[in-house]
């Protein structure tokens, strides 16, 4: 039986049950947590960590069993508190390693740049030794790779950000999961970059392709090999599609033949201290939504509960179920 691990260690991947693929308990800016921990966590961090406990308690009554927390370094991944979180909750929890970053590398990364030609990078070094130790000294193993390509495209430092994760995914099996820019159709210069290393496209999530609704785009992702990420539902920035939209868009690649492709999320946390008041600017943006609004919606427009539970169950216990380096 396949494993996968989480926050309370290893669990078969036959348990993981409904999971959203794509969601954050805490982000947070790390200096600021360690020089002014009130203004970070708005207040008594006890109280944010309670909140989070509620939150997720109300999510497991939805019936969802497992969240992939995909806060990744640059989003202030703080392993300790969300194992403070998952001690009052029955929820299975995988945590990401990997990088959250648009285009500049932290100047850890920066001065350690690999010598031309060379294949090290302690990028993957520090990748995996968080898939196959553990992260710092919590014992949590990280179960899932993060990286993004935002508009600005396949910059350098961005190229070396994808090739660290894919040599890292090949030496140890674990999955991929992405941030793209839907408008700039940026899952395509991820897919090339992976390509080029060797991935098993397969084994990768696109993320934040249901931030588009051009169904071309959406079906070369997928005819590529990839599950694509359906994974904002409930927050709308800038010209991202509705909830309407959204939902028409699942539907329809469901009535095409896609559901064994896609999950879902929304791209949601418990606290975060980066963009204060976005949680009241979209009510609908909560752990819930998909469970209480989008799946009803969904069965409205003929997807069946057949290809719900793919989205649900199905397709993330075989990404999680992919395993082995190669």
């Amino acid at each position: 039986m396949a494993q996968i691990e989480t926050v309370r260690g290893p669990v078969d991947t036959s348990g993981l049950g409904a999971t959203l693929m794509h969601e954050h308990v805490f982000v947070l800016t790390t200096e600021i947590n360690a020089n002014w921990p009130d203004r970070s966590w708005g207040g008594a961090k006890e109280t944010r960590i309670a909140e989070a406990v509620a939150t997720l308690k109300e999510l497991k009554g939805r019936g969802i069993d497992t969240i992939v927390d995909l806060t990744a370094v640059g989003l202030g991944r703080s392993i300790p508190d969300v194992q403070l979180v998952n001690a009052s909750v029955d929820i299975n929890i995988v945590v990401a390693t990997g990088l959250y970053t648009f285009d500049e590398l932290p100047t850890f990364f920066a001065s350690r740049r690999p010598k031309a030609g060379a294949a090290e990078d302690v990028m993957v070094d520090m990748f995996v030794e968080d898939i196959e130790e553990g992260i710092g000294t919590t014992g949590v193993k990280a179960g899932i790779l993060k990286c993004c390509t935002e508009a600005q495209g396949v910059t350098p430092n961005i190229d070396r950000v994808l090739r660290a994760v894919a040599r890292a995914h090949r030496q140890t099996g674990v999955p991929i999961s992405t941030h793209t820019n839907a408008w700039s159709f940026t899952g395509r210069d991820q897919q090339r970059v992976f390509t080029e290393e060797g991935v098993d496209l397969t084994r990768v999530v696109i993320g934040h392709s249901g931030d588009s609704t051009d169904l071309d785009y959406l079906r070369e992702l997928m005819d590529n090999g990839s599950t694509i990420g359906m994974d904002r539902f409930g927050i709308q920035l800038r010209s991202m599609p509705g909830f309407e939209e959204r939902v028409d868009t699942v539907a329809r690649l469901c009535q095409l033949g896609y559901a064994n492709q896609m999950v879902l999320s929304h791209d949601t946390n418990c606290h975060m201290d980066t963009h204060a008041r976005l949680h009241d600017r979209f009510p609908d943006w909560i752990f819930t939504h998909i469970s209480d609004a989008v799946i009803p919606a969904l069965k409205e427009r003929g997807v069946t509960e057949d290809q719900v539970a793919l989205m649900l169950i199905g397709n993330p216990r075989r990404i999680f179920e992919q395993q082995g380096a190669y």
